[in-house]
């Protein structure tokens, strides 16, 4: 894949807002953290492989593996003294806080320089807070966060901190992208919020009324819930306030069980009602939906597996060769393309160091046959494409691939290039020079 560095200048206006010393206060001189000739560069992931949410877990250590494994392929990483293989090393975190936090110990204690993550902002929020002490505390072993999927809006802006990279759009972004396509909805009037009662939860309904007071004023919020995160087996009292409200549409970022459980007891209601969605395209929601989703289940993602062009076909049959179970299939793009950049970033960087690599990721470009992002220097958030799609069937509507099995799948309603998807960002903090 090519990769070149330029620079992308953010939209407009940044706020001056006060951050902790922990998060802008950068340890001098960067200390050279080379691997020994031929040795594994060693990625730390810590999320979670068991419990309410290890679907999540493994279809992220699937798309890792399969981009290390691309990268391997053609040698390894290349730095002066030679080529260096990728190697995953995960750690299983439960979904919790403190358990990620003993995780981030491992990682420290094996000198893993890189450790990604994503399915928690929560745990995300720590993990910058915890990263930000250590990199203060041992310089000579500083580490590098890569968030792949943690888009509460605060982590590139009031929280965001120099050794931490977002490579998902965040829920401010994804959520413009939705609210564009309600804003020419006419038949959208009654709108219901539901989300997981943490951090993103609640920045995704407070997100939600700020964009529709603005893009549709005339829109009525009917409800709104907040439930607890993972603990929730029976969501048909929830579907039944919903089905009450008389809502034409709900907004909800849920994901995981958490969602499946959500449009399943919503399809067993016999609900008509649209579902506006950060991740209805997978992780067991089109089977969950079945013929009541289609037409009214929407997703919003950085790319999905109809996008359409014989390159972008060709990517996600790969996937599909490499990991033939349809219980299996779920493609996050992002993931390969932060894989590919921290590459890119390490040969230009010439070692492994932390602060080295940051500055080769700040303004990095990832450019391929059919996506095209650039990570913005000034917050570490990557600027890319997003696409709005709407559940359709298998081989209906130029609906070429389904989603894990179901005989469902999703087709383009709006693609917004990354001009569009770029939003003001209020981060300040100090660079290395």
């Amino acid at each position: 894949m090519l990769t070149t560095i330029k620079k992308y200048l953010g939209p407009g206006i940044t706020c001056l807002l006060a951050i902790s010393l922990l998060n802008t206060a950068i340890a001098a001189p960067a200390v050279t953290n080379p691997v020994k000739p031929g040795s594994a560069i060693r990625i730390g992931m810590i999320d979670g492989l068991s419990g309410a949410f290890s679907n999540a877990g493994e279809a992220v250590q699937r798309n890792l593996q399969i981009a290390i494994e691309r990268v391997n392929a053609r040698g390894g990483v290349r730095l002066p003294d030679g080529l260096h293989p990728l190697q995953l090393s995960s750690f299983d975190n439960k979904q919790g806080v403190e358990e990620s936090l003993t995780a981030l110990r491992h990682v420290t204690d094996q000198q893993i320089p890189f450790v990604v993550q994503g399915n928690s902002s929560a745990v995300a929020l720590a993990l910058v807070d915890a990263i930000n002490k250590h990199n203060q505390r041992v310089p000579d072993h500083r580490v590098l966060f890569l968030n792949y999927s943690a888009v509460d809006t605060t982590l590139t802006n009031e929280k965001c901190s120099y050794w931490h990279f977002r490579f998902d759009a965040h829920a401010d972004m994804r959520m413009h992208a939705l609210t564009e396509v309600i804003k020419t909805d006419s038949r959208a009037s009654k709108i219901y919020l539901i989300g997981q009662d943490y951090s993103f939860g609640r920045q995704v309904n407070k997100s939600a009324r700020a964009m529709l007071a603005e893009k549709r004023p005339d829109i009525r919020i009917v409800g709104e819930d907040l439930h607890p995160i993972g603990k929730i087996k029976d969501f048909s009292p929830y579907a039944a306030k919903i089905k009450a409200s008389g809502a034409d549409a709900v907004i909800t970022g849920n994901w995981g069980n958490d969602l499946s459980l959500l449009v399943k007891a919503s399809r067993d209601a016999g609900m008509t009602t649209k579902f506006y969605t950060f991740y209805g395209n997978g992780l067991g929601a089109p089977a969950a939906l079945g013929d009541a989703g289609l037409g009214r289940v929407r997703a919003v993602a950085e790319w999905h597996p109809n996008a359409g062009g014989a390159d972008s076909d060709a990517f996600y049959q790969e996937f599909r060769q490499r990991y033939p179970d349809p219980r299996d299939d779920y493609v996050h793009l992002r993931m390969q393309a932060m894989v590919e950049m921290l590459v890119a970033a390490i040969e230009k960087a010439k070692n492994t160091e932390a602060a080295a690599v940051a500055r080769a990721l700040e303004g990095a470009h990832y450019k391929n046959a059919f996506h095209d992002a650039v990570m913005r220097a000034e917050d570490h958030q990557l600027i890319q494409p997003l696409y709005v799609s709407v559940m359709q069937k298998k081989g209906e509507n130029g609906v070429r691939f389904d989603n894990e099995g179901s005989g469902y799948g999703f087709k383009t309603e709006r693609y917004f290039d990354a001009r569009l998807t770029a939003l003001p960002s209020s981060c300040k903090m100090l660079k290395l020079k």
